[in-house]
Protein backbone atom coordinates (compact mmCIF):
# COMPACT_ATOMS: atom_id res chain seq x y z
CA UNK A 1 0.00 0.00 0.00
CA UNK A 2 1.57 3.32 -1.09
CA UNK A 3 0.39 6.56 0.45
CA UNK A 4 -0.38 9.67 -1.55
CA UNK A 5 2.93 11.43 -2.38
CA UNK A 6 2.57 14.36 0.01
CA UNK A 7 2.08 15.33 3.64
CA UNK A 8 -0.60 13.62 5.70
CA UNK A 9 -3.26 16.13 6.76
CA UNK A 10 -6.36 16.38 8.93
CA UNK A 11 -8.35 15.44 5.82
CA UNK A 12 -6.46 12.17 5.32
CA UNK A 13 -8.90 9.35 6.15
CA UNK A 14 -8.04 7.57 9.41
CA UNK A 15 -6.18 4.31 8.87
CA UNK A 16 -5.53 3.18 12.44
CA UNK A 17 -8.55 2.63 14.68
CA UNK A 18 -7.70 -0.11 17.14
CA UNK A 19 -9.84 -0.19 20.30
CA UNK A 20 -8.08 1.06 23.40
CA UNK A 21 -6.91 -1.64 25.80
CA UNK A 22 -7.74 -1.36 29.49
CA UNK A 23 -4.05 -1.79 30.25
CA UNK A 24 -0.67 -2.04 28.52
CA UNK A 25 2.94 -2.27 29.57
CA UNK A 26 3.71 0.98 27.73
CA UNK A 27 1.60 3.81 26.34
CA UNK A 28 3.24 5.84 23.58
CA UNK A 29 1.89 9.37 23.17
CA UNK A 30 2.45 10.54 19.60
CA UNK A 31 2.43 8.85 16.22
CA UNK A 32 5.49 10.40 14.59
CA UNK A 33 8.68 8.61 13.65
CA UNK A 34 10.10 8.61 17.20
CA UNK A 35 6.96 7.24 18.82
CA UNK A 36 6.20 4.65 16.15
CA UNK A 37 9.81 3.46 15.99
CA UNK A 38 10.06 3.08 19.77
CA UNK A 39 6.76 1.20 19.83
CA UNK A 40 8.03 -1.11 17.06
CA UNK A 41 11.16 -2.12 18.97
CA UNK A 42 9.20 -2.55 22.19
CA UNK A 43 6.59 -4.76 20.53
CA UNK A 44 9.29 -6.85 18.87
CA UNK A 45 10.73 -7.44 22.33
CA UNK A 46 7.40 -8.76 23.63
CA UNK A 47 6.27 -5.60 25.42
CA UNK A 48 2.56 -4.79 25.14
CA UNK A 49 2.15 -1.32 23.63
CA UNK A 50 -0.74 1.07 23.08
CA UNK A 51 0.08 3.99 20.80
CA UNK A 52 -2.28 6.97 20.82
CA UNK A 53 -2.15 9.75 18.22
CA UNK A 54 -4.42 12.77 18.62
CA UNK A 55 -4.65 13.33 14.87
CA UNK A 56 -3.07 11.18 12.16
CA UNK A 57 -0.03 8.92 12.18
CA UNK A 58 2.80 11.03 10.70
CA UNK A 59 0.39 13.94 10.28
CA UNK A 60 2.86 16.55 11.43
CA UNK A 61 6.65 16.73 10.92
CA UNK A 62 7.04 13.03 10.19
CA UNK A 63 5.36 13.46 6.80
CA UNK A 64 6.35 17.12 6.21
CA UNK A 65 10.14 16.88 6.40
CA UNK A 66 12.66 16.71 3.57
CA UNK A 67 13.02 12.92 3.63
CA UNK A 68 16.78 12.94 4.19
CA UNK A 69 18.47 10.06 6.03
CA UNK A 70 21.82 11.69 6.67
CA UNK A 71 24.85 11.13 8.84
CA UNK A 72 26.75 14.04 7.31
CA UNK A 73 26.48 17.27 9.30
CA UNK A 74 25.23 15.76 12.55
CA UNK A 75 26.06 16.90 16.05
CA UNK A 76 29.07 14.98 17.35
CA UNK A 77 27.08 13.29 20.12
CA UNK A 78 24.14 12.55 17.84
CA UNK A 79 26.24 10.96 15.09
CA UNK A 80 26.69 7.49 16.68
CA UNK A 81 22.91 7.09 17.03
CA UNK A 82 22.45 8.35 13.47
CA UNK A 83 25.00 5.85 12.17
CA UNK A 84 22.96 3.11 13.83
CA UNK A 85 19.80 4.54 12.28
CA UNK A 86 21.43 4.41 8.87
CA UNK A 87 22.00 0.69 9.39
CA UNK A 88 18.47 0.18 10.70
CA UNK A 89 16.57 1.73 7.76
CA UNK A 90 17.11 -1.21 5.34
CA UNK A 91 16.53 -3.66 8.19
CA UNK A 92 13.19 -1.99 8.90
CA UNK A 93 12.14 -2.43 5.28
CA UNK A 94 13.03 -6.10 5.51
CA UNK A 95 11.50 -6.76 8.94
CA UNK A 96 8.30 -4.78 8.40
CA UNK A 97 7.75 -5.97 4.84
CA UNK A 98 6.79 -2.39 3.95
CA UNK A 99 8.09 -0.10 1.23
CA UNK A 100 9.55 2.81 3.20
CA UNK A 101 11.09 4.36 0.11
CA UNK A 102 14.61 4.00 1.48
CA UNK A 103 17.47 4.34 -1.00
CA UNK A 104 21.15 4.70 -0.11
CA UNK A 105 21.81 7.35 -2.73
CA UNK A 106 24.14 9.75 -0.91
CA UNK A 107 24.00 13.22 0.61
CA UNK A 108 26.05 16.11 -0.81
CA UNK A 109 26.80 19.48 0.81
CA UNK A 110 27.57 21.83 -2.08
CA UNK A 111 30.07 24.68 -1.62
CA UNK A 112 29.68 27.90 -3.54
CA UNK A 113 33.11 29.23 -2.59
CA UNK A 114 36.22 28.63 -0.48
CA UNK A 115 34.57 30.06 2.63
CA UNK A 116 31.72 27.51 2.46
CA UNK A 117 34.25 24.70 1.99
CA UNK A 118 36.25 25.87 5.02
CA UNK A 119 33.10 26.09 7.15
CA UNK A 120 32.33 22.42 6.45
CA UNK A 121 35.85 21.18 7.22
CA UNK A 122 34.91 20.21 10.83
CA UNK A 123 32.22 17.90 9.40
CA UNK A 124 34.90 16.04 7.47
CA UNK A 125 37.08 15.74 10.57
CA UNK A 126 34.15 14.44 12.65
CA UNK A 127 33.27 11.86 10.02
CA UNK A 128 36.83 10.59 9.90
CA UNK A 129 36.92 10.33 13.70
CA UNK A 130 33.92 7.98 13.48
CA UNK A 131 35.25 6.09 10.44
CA UNK A 132 32.35 7.37 8.36
CA UNK A 133 33.20 7.57 4.68
CA UNK A 134 33.00 11.19 3.53
CA UNK A 135 34.81 12.49 0.47
CA UNK A 136 35.75 15.98 -0.66
CA UNK A 137 34.83 16.82 -4.26
CA UNK A 138 36.37 19.53 -6.42
CA UNK A 139 34.48 21.47 -9.07
CA UNK A 140 34.90 18.75 -11.68
CA UNK A 141 33.77 16.10 -9.22
CA UNK A 142 30.60 18.04 -8.45
CA UNK A 143 29.82 18.57 -12.12
CA UNK A 144 30.24 14.83 -12.76
CA UNK A 145 27.80 14.05 -9.94
CA UNK A 146 25.16 16.80 -10.15
CA UNK A 147 23.67 18.10 -13.39
CA UNK A 148 23.61 21.74 -12.30
CA UNK A 149 24.43 25.16 -13.68
CA UNK A 150 28.04 25.11 -15.00
CA UNK A 151 30.47 26.70 -12.57
CA UNK A 152 27.84 27.09 -9.88
CA UNK A 153 29.65 25.14 -7.16
CA UNK A 154 33.27 25.34 -6.08
CA UNK A 155 33.26 21.87 -4.50
CA UNK A 156 31.37 19.65 -2.08
CA UNK A 157 31.40 17.09 0.72
CA UNK A 158 29.71 13.78 -0.07
CA UNK A 159 28.67 10.90 2.16
CA UNK A 160 27.91 7.96 -0.18
CA UNK A 161 26.25 5.82 2.52
CA UNK A 162 23.63 8.43 3.36
CA UNK A 163 20.15 7.97 1.97
CA UNK A 164 16.60 9.12 1.50
CA UNK A 165 13.13 7.78 2.30
CA UNK A 166 9.54 8.83 1.67
CA UNK A 167 8.14 10.48 4.83
CA UNK A 168 4.43 10.09 4.01
CA UNK A 169 4.76 6.32 3.54
CA UNK A 170 7.61 5.35 5.88
CA UNK A 171 6.04 6.02 9.28
CA UNK A 172 2.55 4.70 8.39
CA UNK A 173 4.30 1.62 6.98
CA UNK A 174 6.08 0.98 10.28
CA UNK A 175 2.79 1.58 12.11
CA UNK A 176 1.05 -1.10 10.04
CA UNK A 177 3.82 -3.54 10.90
CA UNK A 178 3.51 -2.47 14.53
CA UNK A 179 -0.15 -3.51 14.50
CA UNK A 180 0.79 -6.87 13.01
CA UNK A 181 3.31 -7.25 15.86
CA UNK A 182 0.42 -7.04 18.33
CA UNK A 183 0.39 -3.39 19.41
CA UNK A 184 -2.73 -1.23 19.35
CA UNK A 185 -2.50 1.92 17.22
CA UNK A 186 -5.28 4.49 17.51
CA UNK A 187 -5.63 7.74 15.59
CA UNK A 188 -7.98 10.52 16.67
CA UNK A 189 -7.36 9.72 20.31
CA UNK A 190 -5.67 12.42 22.38
CA UNK A 191 -3.96 11.57 25.64
CA UNK A 192 -5.13 14.33 27.95
CA UNK A 193 -3.03 13.72 31.03
CA UNK A 194 -0.90 11.38 33.09
CA UNK A 195 -2.12 9.43 36.09
CA UNK A 196 0.52 9.44 38.83
CA UNK A 197 0.59 7.60 42.14
CA UNK A 198 3.29 8.48 44.67
CA UNK A 199 5.29 10.20 41.95
CA UNK A 200 5.27 7.31 39.49
CA UNK A 201 3.25 6.60 36.37
CA UNK A 202 0.08 4.58 36.91
CA UNK A 203 -1.60 5.24 33.57
CA UNK A 204 -2.93 7.88 31.22
CA UNK A 205 -6.30 9.46 30.62
CA UNK A 206 -7.33 9.69 26.99
CA UNK A 207 -10.38 11.36 25.52
CA UNK A 208 -11.86 7.86 25.20
CA UNK A 209 -11.03 6.69 28.69
CA UNK A 210 -8.10 5.60 30.87
CA UNK A 211 -5.35 3.09 30.12
CA UNK A 212 -3.43 1.54 33.01
CA UNK A 213 0.32 1.30 32.48
CA UNK A 214 3.61 1.62 34.32
CA UNK A 215 5.58 3.39 31.58
CA UNK A 216 4.73 6.22 29.20
CA UNK A 217 6.74 7.60 26.32
CA UNK A 218 5.96 11.18 25.36
CA UNK A 219 6.92 11.63 21.71
CA UNK A 220 4.63 14.57 21.03
CA UNK A 221 6.84 16.73 18.84
CA UNK A 222 5.74 20.36 18.91
CA UNK A 223 3.14 19.56 21.61
CA UNK A 224 5.51 17.97 24.14
CA UNK A 225 6.28 21.05 26.23
CA UNK A 226 2.57 21.90 26.51
CA UNK A 227 1.69 18.34 27.60
CA UNK A 228 4.41 18.28 30.25
CA UNK A 229 3.55 21.76 31.49
CA UNK A 230 0.07 20.56 32.37
CA UNK A 231 1.74 17.98 34.62
CA UNK A 232 3.92 20.64 36.26
CA UNK A 233 7.06 19.61 34.35
CA UNK A 234 9.15 22.28 32.61
CA UNK A 235 10.67 21.42 29.23
CA UNK A 236 12.22 24.30 27.25
CA UNK A 237 11.06 23.83 23.67
CA UNK A 238 9.98 26.21 20.92
CA UNK A 239 8.77 25.71 17.36
CA UNK A 240 9.68 27.15 13.98
CA UNK A 241 7.77 26.96 10.71
CA UNK A 242 9.57 25.57 7.69
CA UNK A 243 8.13 25.45 4.16
CA UNK A 244 8.78 22.80 1.52
CA UNK A 245 7.53 21.93 -1.95
CA UNK A 246 7.55 19.14 -4.50
CA UNK A 247 7.78 19.12 -8.25
CA UNK A 248 6.24 17.02 -10.96
CA UNK A 249 8.43 14.13 -12.22
CA UNK A 250 11.47 15.29 -14.15
CA UNK A 251 14.95 14.27 -15.30
CA UNK A 252 17.41 12.91 -12.76
CA UNK A 253 19.93 15.63 -11.95
CA UNK A 254 21.12 13.74 -8.86
CA UNK A 255 19.77 10.54 -7.33
CA UNK A 256 20.18 11.57 -3.70
CA UNK A 257 19.93 14.62 -1.43
CA UNK A 258 21.91 17.81 -1.83
CA UNK A 259 22.00 21.37 -0.51
CA UNK A 260 23.98 24.57 -0.76
CA UNK A 261 23.47 27.74 1.28
CA UNK A 262 20.13 28.51 -0.35
CA UNK A 263 18.36 25.40 -1.65
CA UNK A 264 17.95 21.77 -0.60
CA UNK A 265 16.68 19.17 -3.04
CA UNK A 266 15.96 15.45 -2.94
CA UNK A 267 15.09 13.02 -5.68
CA UNK A 268 11.79 11.33 -4.83
CA UNK A 269 10.53 7.85 -5.51
CA UNK A 270 7.89 9.25 -7.88
CA UNK A 271 10.53 10.93 -10.07
CA UNK A 272 9.95 14.47 -8.80
CA UNK A 273 11.94 16.46 -6.26
CA UNK A 274 11.30 17.71 -2.75
CA UNK A 275 12.63 21.25 -2.33
CA UNK A 276 13.20 23.65 0.56
CA UNK A 277 15.07 26.82 1.41
CA UNK A 278 18.07 26.41 3.69
CA UNK A 279 18.04 29.99 4.94
CA UNK A 280 14.43 30.67 5.91
CA UNK A 281 12.20 29.65 8.79
CA UNK A 282 9.65 31.49 10.93
CA UNK A 283 9.11 31.66 14.67
CA UNK A 284 5.72 32.71 16.01
CA UNK A 285 6.11 34.61 19.27
CA UNK A 286 4.13 33.24 22.21
CA UNK A 287 4.29 32.85 25.99
CA UNK A 288 7.07 30.24 25.77
CA UNK A 289 9.14 32.56 23.57
CA UNK A 290 9.37 34.86 26.59
CA UNK A 291 9.56 32.11 29.21
CA UNK A 292 12.49 30.37 27.52
CA UNK A 293 14.17 33.42 25.91
CA UNK A 294 17.33 33.22 28.00
CA UNK A 295 17.91 29.56 27.16
CA UNK A 296 17.37 30.09 23.44
CA UNK A 297 19.52 33.22 23.25
CA UNK A 298 22.56 31.52 21.68
CA UNK A 299 20.43 29.48 19.28
CA UNK A 300 18.64 32.62 18.08
CA UNK A 301 21.93 34.48 17.71
CA UNK A 302 23.35 31.66 15.55
CA UNK A 303 20.29 31.60 13.28
CA UNK A 304 19.33 35.28 13.39
CA UNK A 305 19.75 35.91 9.67
CA UNK A 306 17.45 33.04 8.72
CA UNK A 307 14.81 33.37 11.46
CA UNK A 308 11.78 35.54 10.71
CA UNK A 309 9.85 36.52 13.84
CA UNK A 310 6.06 36.62 13.65
CA UNK A 311 3.94 38.36 16.32
CA UNK A 312 1.59 35.52 17.19
CA UNK A 313 0.87 31.90 16.37
CA UNK A 314 -2.47 31.01 14.80
CA UNK A 315 -5.23 30.06 17.21
CA UNK A 316 -4.87 26.57 18.62
CA UNK A 317 -1.12 26.24 18.00
CA UNK A 318 0.86 24.88 20.98
CA UNK A 319 2.31 28.28 21.95
CA UNK A 320 -0.53 30.52 20.81
CA UNK A 321 -1.39 33.26 23.30
CA UNK A 322 -4.88 31.83 23.80
CA UNK A 323 -3.93 28.15 24.13
CA UNK A 324 -4.79 26.88 27.64
CA UNK A 325 -1.78 25.89 29.76
CA UNK A 326 -3.70 23.81 32.30
CA UNK A 327 -6.72 21.54 32.01
CA UNK A 328 -8.26 18.68 33.97
CA UNK A 329 -8.43 15.09 32.84
CA UNK A 330 -12.15 15.45 32.14
CA UNK A 331 -11.71 18.68 30.13
CA UNK A 332 -11.37 18.91 26.37
CA UNK A 333 -7.63 19.36 25.88
CA UNK A 334 -5.77 21.56 23.36
CA UNK A 335 -4.82 18.34 21.55
CA UNK A 336 -8.46 17.72 20.67
CA UNK A 337 -9.09 21.30 19.58
CA UNK A 338 -6.38 21.11 16.91
CA UNK A 339 -5.91 17.53 15.74
CA UNK A 340 -3.17 18.16 13.18
CA UNK A 341 -0.69 21.02 13.27
CA UNK A 342 -0.51 22.06 9.61
CA UNK A 343 0.54 25.70 9.23
CA UNK A 344 0.12 27.67 6.03
CA UNK A 345 3.31 27.93 3.93
CA UNK A 346 5.43 31.02 4.46
CA UNK A 347 4.39 33.79 2.05
CA UNK A 348 6.71 34.19 -0.92
CA UNK A 349 8.71 31.04 -0.30
CA UNK A 350 7.30 29.14 -3.29
CA UNK A 351 8.42 31.89 -5.66
CA UNK A 352 11.89 31.92 -4.13
CA UNK A 353 12.11 28.14 -4.46
CA UNK A 354 11.21 28.36 -8.16
CA UNK A 355 13.81 31.06 -8.79
CA UNK A 356 16.61 29.27 -6.95
CA UNK A 357 15.75 25.98 -8.62
CA UNK A 358 16.11 27.57 -12.07
CA UNK A 359 19.42 29.21 -11.09
CA UNK A 360 20.96 26.02 -9.74
CA UNK A 361 19.37 23.20 -11.74
CA UNK A 362 18.39 24.50 -15.19
CA UNK A 363 17.28 21.03 -16.28
CA UNK A 364 14.43 21.30 -13.74
CA UNK A 365 13.48 24.92 -14.39
CA UNK A 366 10.31 24.06 -16.29
CA UNK A 367 8.91 21.64 -13.72
CA UNK A 368 5.69 22.67 -12.00
CA UNK A 369 5.48 22.82 -8.22
CA UNK A 370 2.62 20.42 -7.58
CA UNK A 371 2.40 21.02 -3.84
CA UNK A 372 3.70 23.50 -1.25
CA UNK A 373 3.33 22.85 2.47
CA UNK A 374 4.76 23.79 5.87
CA UNK A 375 5.44 22.11 9.17
CA UNK A 376 6.30 23.12 12.71
CA UNK A 377 9.73 21.95 13.86
CA UNK A 378 10.13 21.28 17.59
CA UNK A 379 13.46 22.71 18.73
CA UNK A 380 15.46 22.67 21.97
CA UNK A 381 17.91 25.38 23.07
CA UNK A 382 20.90 23.28 21.95
CA UNK A 383 19.25 21.88 18.79
CA UNK A 384 19.53 18.22 19.78
CA UNK A 385 16.73 16.04 21.21
CA UNK A 386 15.79 15.01 24.71
CA UNK A 387 16.06 11.22 25.05
CA UNK A 388 15.65 10.40 28.71
CA UNK A 389 13.54 9.42 31.66
CA UNK A 390 11.98 12.39 33.46
CA UNK A 391 13.55 12.90 36.89
CA UNK A 392 11.05 12.64 39.72
CA UNK A 393 8.37 10.96 37.58
CA UNK A 394 9.24 7.29 37.58
CA UNK A 395 8.02 5.55 34.45
CA UNK A 396 7.81 8.71 32.31
CA UNK A 397 10.14 8.97 29.33
CA UNK A 398 10.54 11.66 26.68
CA UNK A 399 11.78 11.63 23.08
CA UNK A 400 11.27 15.07 21.60
CA UNK A 401 12.98 18.24 20.35
CA UNK A 402 14.65 16.69 17.31
CA UNK A 403 15.06 20.19 15.90
CA UNK A 404 14.51 19.32 12.25
CA UNK A 405 16.80 16.28 12.35
CA UNK A 406 14.29 13.68 13.51
CA UNK A 407 13.13 11.74 10.46
CA UNK A 408 16.42 10.11 9.54
CA UNK A 409 17.51 9.38 13.10
CA UNK A 410 14.04 8.15 14.12
CA UNK A 411 14.71 4.40 13.99
CA UNK A 412 17.95 4.80 15.94
CA UNK A 413 16.27 6.96 18.57
CA UNK A 414 13.42 4.47 18.74
CA UNK A 415 15.74 1.55 19.38
CA UNK A 416 17.57 3.55 22.07
CA UNK A 417 14.35 4.57 23.81
CA UNK A 418 12.94 1.04 23.69
CA UNK A 419 15.99 -0.33 25.51
CA UNK A 420 16.08 2.60 27.93
CA UNK A 421 12.44 1.95 28.83
CA UNK A 422 13.17 -1.73 29.36
CA UNK A 423 16.09 -0.97 31.69
CA UNK A 424 18.60 -2.36 29.22
CA UNK A 425 21.92 -0.84 28.06
CA UNK A 426 21.35 1.51 25.14
CA UNK A 427 24.82 1.16 23.64
CA UNK A 428 25.24 4.94 23.45
CA UNK A 429 26.29 7.74 25.77
CA UNK A 430 23.06 9.72 26.30
CA UNK A 431 24.56 12.40 28.55
CA UNK A 432 24.09 15.07 25.88
CA UNK A 433 20.38 14.22 25.61
CA UNK A 434 19.44 14.18 29.29
CA UNK A 435 16.23 15.90 30.39
CA UNK A 436 17.85 17.96 33.17
CA UNK A 437 20.53 19.64 31.07
CA UNK A 438 18.56 22.89 30.80
CA UNK A 439 18.06 23.18 34.56
CA UNK A 440 21.23 21.78 36.14
CA UNK A 441 23.51 24.69 35.29
CA UNK A 442 25.17 23.02 32.32
CA UNK A 443 26.35 25.37 29.56
CA UNK A 444 24.19 25.31 26.44
CA UNK A 445 26.21 24.16 23.47
CA UNK A 446 24.13 24.43 20.27
CA UNK A 447 24.61 21.72 17.69
CA UNK A 448 24.23 22.16 13.93
CA UNK A 449 21.84 24.91 12.88
CA UNK A 450 18.18 24.18 12.17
Amino acid sequence: MTAAPGPITAHTPPRFSDPLPDAADVVVVGGGVAGVSTAWFLARAGVSVALCEKGRIAGEQSSRNWGWVRQLGRDADELPIMMEASRLWPELERDTGEDLGFRRSGVVYLHEDEAAAAADEPLLELARAHQLEVERLDRRGVEALVDGAPGRWHGALRCPSDGRAEPWQAVPGIARALQRAGASVTEGCAVRSLELQAGRVAGVVTERGPIRCERVLLAGGAWSSLFLGNAGIRLPQLTVRATAARTAPGPEVFAGCAADSGLAFRRRQDGGYSLALCDRHDHFLGPDSLRFARLFRQCLRDSWSSTHLRPAAPRGFPDAWTTPRRWAADDTSPFERLRVLEPAPSPGVAATIRRRLAERLPALAGLALTDVWAGMIDATPDVVPVLDAVPGREGLFVATGFSGHGFGIGPGAGRVMADLMRGRPTGHDLTRFRFARFSDGSPIRPGPAL
